[in-house]
């Protein structure tokens, strides 16, 4: 490494190779069940030494210097993959043992919601959350105002939303 930071070209380049097999082993092993393409943690480590090669202070051990740039490098790939893990609904739904329901039971069950609601809100509910009105557009079609359509529509949704976690149906 001193001879790298002195502008020997030769040098630096075995450090590499050499640094190159120890980074790939310690990020395997660190990335294997995470989900992450270890080769492209490498490549950012690789990169990130040379970058900061300046940082290393001569006469003390290139490991830890290394191993630190390594672990942060892991942990930022980490960050930027999230916690994240995407499963395909369809398996959910099989999990927890959800049949699919036909058209009529969904317009059933709605009817049935709708239905403990007043009728200026099962008015408003209609109006904005079923056929897709605006406020502007429900509140004109029922001679309301724009804010009372809004104020009309929450309340309604959380009565029905009260219902949902109630679990009466």
């Amino acid at each position: 490494m001193d001879q790298s930071l002195d502008g020997n070209a030769e040098p630096y380049q075995r450090l590499l190779v050499l640094l190159t097999v120890a980074v790939r082993n310690a990020v395997r092993s660190r990335v294997r069940f995470a989900g992450l393409d270890a080769e492209d943690v490498v490549q950012e480590v690789l990169l990130a030494l040379h970058l900061k090669r300046s940082t290393w202070m001569r006469g003390t051990p290139v490991g830890p210097w290394v191993a630190a740039i390594a672990r942060n490098k892991i942990v930022d790939a980490l960050r930027r993959r999230g916690r994240r893990t995407e499963v395909p609904i369809e398996s959910v739904l099989e999990t927890l043992g959800f049949e699919e329901v036909s058209g009529q039971e969904q317009a059933h069950d709605l009817e049935r919601a709708l239905a403990k609601l007043n009728p200026r809100q099962r008015e408003v509910v209609r109006a904005v959350s079923l056929e897709g009105h605006t406020a502007q557009e429900a509140a004109a079609r029922l001679r309301m105002s724009e804010g009372a359509v809004r104020v009309t529509l929450h309340r309604s949704l959380k009565v029905l939303a009260g219902h949902v976690q109630c679990g009466a149906g």
